[in-house]
């Protein structure tokens, strides 16, 4: 009945996964009704698992939110989703969107181009995100006026950001000296949104910044850690199963009782 109030017809697949939902105990309020952004071309964003809800209400109410989970879970999609609607909704002044550049090692200057060029390589799934939710022509726009900011993690030293929406993506690949700065950075008025795979880890075992911080944060009122797993994979259907078969060689490799992702 939520759903046929949202102005959503639901499919069988989506009636199946409420029903299994709902028999294990989840809480499915919101789940397939939530609205969270419209596209620019008209589609509506909807969150599409128990999850993702949980994952969009974190955001909502808290200010600092850490997205942990596989390829596929909405990650930095709904993030962004969210940015847009506080951005348009003046809840916010500006978004500021970053990743750690790993494979350059942060030393861009040996790249062609202007910042903006050098960067675009590794913001590349945050500008497929942002055209979906706005025209090319408005997101040139925003850019020109600060509006959107895309820079490196590197960049982000000695700022303050105010009345920001900011997100940090692939964070899996920061270090925790890296993510203790760029958690410091947050001024008033703004939010942070990091997402990562602590299963695609690209730097040396033991330094990602992601793993560690859920124990150094825990329990802090304003900080939310939401775990993301191949349930709320909303790609093609075999991306859930090719998670689950690397799980699977993984548990073999590692052992009965170990665990490659906290999700």
């Amino acid at each position: 009945m939520n759903l046929i109030e949202s102005r959503h017809v639901p499919t069988l697949a989506d009636v199946r996964y409420l029903i299994a939902q709902v028999r294990d105990g989840q809480k499915v309020d919101g789940v397939l009704s939530d609205v969270v952004r419209v596209t620019h071309w008209g589609e509506e964003i909807r969150t599409k698992t128990v999850g993702q809800q949980r994952y969009v209400e974190a955001i909502r109410q808290n200010d600092i939110v850490f997205s942990i989970g596989p390829a596929g879970t909405g990650k930095t999609y709904l993030a962004v989703a969210l940015a847009i609607d506080s951005l348009k909704k003046e809840k916010v002044k500006r978004i500021i969107l970053t990743r750690p550049a790993v494979e350059a090692g942060e030393e861009l200057g040996f790249l062609p181009g202007d910042i903006q060029a050098k960067v675009s390589p590794y913001l590349r799934p945050l500008y497929d995100a942002i055209y979906d939710m706005i025209p090319a022509a408005e997101f040139e726009k925003l850019l020109e006026h600060g509006r959107i900011e895309m820079a490196p993690l590197a960049f982000m030293r000695g700022r303050t950001l105010n009345s920001s929406f900011v997100i940090l993506d692939e964070a899996q690949n920061t270090t925790s000296i890296q993510m203790k700065m760029f958690l410091t950075r947050l001024g008033f008025n703004s939010k942070a949104v990091i997402t990562g795979d602590v299963t695609q880890v690209d730097l040396a075992e033991g330094m990602s910044g992601l793993l560690a911080v859920q124990d150094i944060l825990d329990g802090i009122e304003g900080i939310a850690f939401v775990n993301l797993d191949k349930a709320d994979v909303v790609r093609h259907p075999l991306v859930a199963r090719i998670i689950d078969a690397y799980e699977r060689k993984d548990r073999r490799k590692n052992g009965p009782n170990s665990r490659t992702n906290p999700a």
